[in-house]
């Protein structure tokens, strides 16, 4: 249901949206002039700053101790190992493609927490999810002309960030988001200027492009900050489906911008991906409203069959 929250709260995930893909357009077109490790070491200081910034301004750098809770390092390995293969992916393959495949990753954090949380994921979201990796194999295309092997990359990325997304579950409240964020990004910089060596090492850098590097750090910050703010303000299955109009800006932009023109294979994987991403946050919501049913309907003394928990679990 539709209430003023979920419409504030779906306009903030489309903003979110927006300003991540604008944020991979500036990272595409600066890595044509400058390598991907420069481009990562540049965006990942100024994203740094801006973060260091915030955590500042709202006295969380003192609780500095927190950041040795190990699925914070967990999660950082996710989100490091998935910033190097999107990067490196999107510098070599059409922005469409690389957002199509990507948006297999609530896909692969359902299928994650199924495997290592125990979460209860019934026979329909398995098909669900299994079409959905169909899809970015529709994209993919192994062993056809169409194949690119950066496109492996860009599947590689999505189990980083779901191992990012998973271990984040795990970590306590009381570790500031705002501080990880910022740790996260600086050991980011660090790989940037890391990889930046093999890869040709320091180029200089006209004004407009270094602009264009802090442009892209604060539209990423942008992109954190509606994302938290849509999560918080609305109902996660209300709001959870506008993550896909990334697929529009991504469409748009890279047509706009690099004169990309999505194929048939691409249009076809990303539907069906798109699709089963849907379908399994409808089941996720209609589970959701079945168990708080039963738990209102059944009494203590009356304990549920196990087909009642067989049916609650599809």
């Amino acid at each position: 249901m539709f209430t003023s929250d979920n419409q504030r709260a779906s306009l903030f995930m489309v903003l979110a949206m927006a300003a991540f893909t604008i944020n991979d357009t500036i990272v595409k077109f600066a890595s044509e002039s400058i390598n991907v490790g420069q481009v990562m070491f540049v965006r990942g200081l100024f994203a740094t700053l801006l973060v260091l910034l915030l955590a500042w301004q709202q006295r969380l750098l003192s609780n500095t101790s927190s950041l040795l809770h190990p699925m914070v390092w967990l999660r950082m390995t996710g989100e490091i190992g998935g910033t190097v293969t999107y990067v490196i992916a999107l510098a070599h393959l059409p922005l469409p493609n690389v957002a199509a495949i990507f948006q297999a990753l609530p896909l692969a954090v359902t299928m994650g927490a199924a495997l290592f949380f125990g979460e209860a994921v019934g026979r329909r979201r398995w098909i669900a999810i299994a079409i959905g990796f169909l899809g970015t194999l529709i994209i993919v295309r192994p062993g056809t002309e169409g194949f690119d092997a950066f496109s492996l990359l860009v599947l590689l990325c999505v189990a980083f960030c779901a191992v990012r997304d998973l271990a984040t579950r795990r970590i306590p409240n009381e570790v500031p988001t705002l501080l990880v964020s910022s740790v996260t990004a600086f050991t980011i910089a660090i790989c940037g200027a890391i990889l930046m060596l093999p890869m040709g090492g320091w180029s200089p850098m006209e004004p407009g492009l270094i602009g264009l590097l802090f442009a892209c750090a604060s539209f990423m910050l942008a992109g954190y900050i509606f994302i938290i703010k849509a999560m918080r303000t609305g109902e996660v299955s209300a709001v959870a489906p506008f993550r896909y109009t990334t697929l529009i800006w991504a469409f748009a932009l890279g047509f706009l911008v690099f004169g990309n023109v999505p194929d048939l294979y691409m249009l076809v994987g990303g539907a069906v991906i798109a699709g089963s991403g849907l379908y399994t946050l409808y089941r996720e919501r209609l589970v959701s409203k079945k168990r708080v049913a039963a738990e209102t309907v059944v009494s203590p003394t009356m304990a549920p069959t196990a087909r009642h928990y067989r049916r609650l679990r599809q």
